[in-house]
């Protein structure tokens, strides 16, 4: 026998065994099926805002010690964050887990508008999907760990506060990536894909002007109107907008301008969020936008301060692990719906003001591309650090927008879970491949570090600032 045909051979038999394995997975989490639901369900039943999820994280906590994982609680200084590990030396695989809500979008599950509480939060995100399907894949892998006695480590990240709390940022300072090889992610969408997709880096500062107080009208120049600075550092951004970069986006609410008309303000405050493609964009946006309010104060008397926020760099695809997502979510395949989520879905679709794409995009799986959402994560600061990879399944129903009722709705029932399934699936085998084939991560190391420069350092735009976690608190 040629050398050349032995070989081919040999390869054949170690992919019909990686197959063999990956099923064995697949079957695990088939066989959870169901206990993955309820605690989805749960979680959805008990939205959280963000970093006060203390119901959610305790679900998930308690889960992932049941199965053996060892759990470190309030890491980084947020009291629901945790890192729940399993297994031994490399590779160390980490995957992400969600688990915060929103405000304001509280909805039963039914296809038509039904808040359960007017006015309350919800899960119309996914993040309830999102905690849970991150935590069956880290799962699956333990349990292919034990089956097949290889060795690696999972370690799932209990990331709380995606929405505008930047939780993985804080996790990203600590050093807590410091020794992982690759990241695995995903998020809860209207299409099955898995492409390398890069999104905005963003920036947010509150910028508060001080000045005097007097009668408006009895003695107006006895003041110095904080507002006016407000409005002037304004009106200077709104010109420097024909000035930046085309793909920057600039946004800002004056979120107190005053008490009264005829009391000349001695404090007002505009919130700004600042985002660009390339985090150096946000930067440079940035310190011009601080010059812009500096101007301000000094033209109108008063004086002014800023505080940073928030602010998330852009996702770094990696289109070495992207590649190896694909392949595992074409094995998967897309959700399929049962006649009764059929007709959940047609009726929902009637609320739609948009055109929508066809209803099959929710069982069929997208092509391969390098994609482009224009948003922010928190993901990204990761990716800076470790090679990333992340995909969408179809948990909302072709057509929904994300943040809205629709996808609350769909969250909370089986078309959700039914994606949330895809997800674990698909992450569960691309860990498995990682494991079996080091040379993919370490290609996707060289990627990583031939887009981001080798002499790249990691700084956190929130600077040494603490985690927000009084952000939500008044809603």
């Amino acid at each position: 026998m040629k050398k050349s045909v032995f070989i081919a051979m040999l390869m054949c038999a170690i992919t019909a065994v990686a197959q063999d394995e990956k099923q064995l997975v697949l079957n695990q989490l088939d066989k959870k099926y169901e206990n993955y639901c309820q605690i989805a369900r749960t979680i959805w039943s008990h939205p959280e805002l963000g970093y006060l999820e203390s119901k959610s994280t305790k679900v998930l906590q308690d889960e992932l010690r049941k199965e053996g994982f060892s759990v470190q609680a309030g890491v980084a200084e947020m009291p629901t964050a945790f890192i729940a590990s399993y297994g031994s030396g490399q590779p160390i695989i980490g995957i992400l887990a969600e688990f915060d809500a929103l405000p304001g979008l509280s909805q039963d599950s039914v296809p038509y508008p039904k808040p359960i509480v007017a006015g309350g939060n919800g899960h119309g995100c996914g993040h309830n999907l999102f905690g849970t399907g991150s935590m069956a894949a880290a799962v699956a892998l333990k349990d292919w760990f034990i089956k097949t006695g290889k060795k690696g480590t999972v370690r799932l990240y209990g990331t709380p506060a995606e929405e505008g709390g930047g939780g993985k940022v804080y996790f990203v300072r600590a050093g807590l990536f410091n020794d992982v090889d690759a990241v695995i992610h995903w998020h809860p969408g209207d299409s099955n894909n898995a492409d390398a997709s890069t999104c905005l880096a963003v920036s947010q500062a509150n910028f508060r002007f001080y000045g005097q107080t007097a009668h408006a009208a009895a003695a107006p120049e006895r003041g110095r109107s904080a507002l006016d600075g407000v409005e002037a550092m304004n009106y200077m951004v709104n010109m420097m907008r024909e000035h930046v970069d085309e793909k920057a986006r600039i946004h800002y609410v004056i979120s107190k301008g005053g008490l009264a008309a005829n009391v000349v303000p001695d404090f007002a405050e505009v919130e700004y969020m600042f985002r660009h493609p390339d985090v150096r964009g946000v930067q440079e946006i940035f310190d011009r936008i601080v010059k812009a309010a500096e101007g301000a104060a000094l033209g109108t008397g008063t004086t002014m301060k800023y505080e940073i926020m928030n602010g998330l760099y852009n996702i770094l695809p990696n289109e070495t692990l992207a590649k190896v997502m694909h392949a595992n979510l074409m094995r998967v395949g897309g959700v399929k719906y049962n006649a009764q989520e059929l007709a959940f879905a047609n009726k929902m679709r009637e609320s739609f003001t948009t055109k929508v794409p066809p209803i099959t995009n929710a069982s069929d799986v997208q092509p391969y591309r390098r994609g482009y959402f224009p948003a922010s994560s928190d993901v990204g600061d990761v990716s800076w650090v470790v090679p990333t990879v992340g995909m969408n399944p179809a948990t909302w129903i072709p057509g929904t927008a994300a943040h809205t009722w629709q996808a609350t709705a769909a969250d909370g029932m089986s078309i959700g879970f039914k994606g949330m399934l895809v997800a674990a699936k698909s992450m569960a085998m691309t860990a498995i491949d990682l494991v079996n084939d080091p040379s993919i991560i370490s290609k996707a190391k060289s990627e990583l570090e031939a887009v981001r420069g080798a002499d790249f350092k990691y700084k956190p735009l929130v600077g040494d600032r603490k985690p927000p976690l009084d952000y939500r608190k008044n809603l």
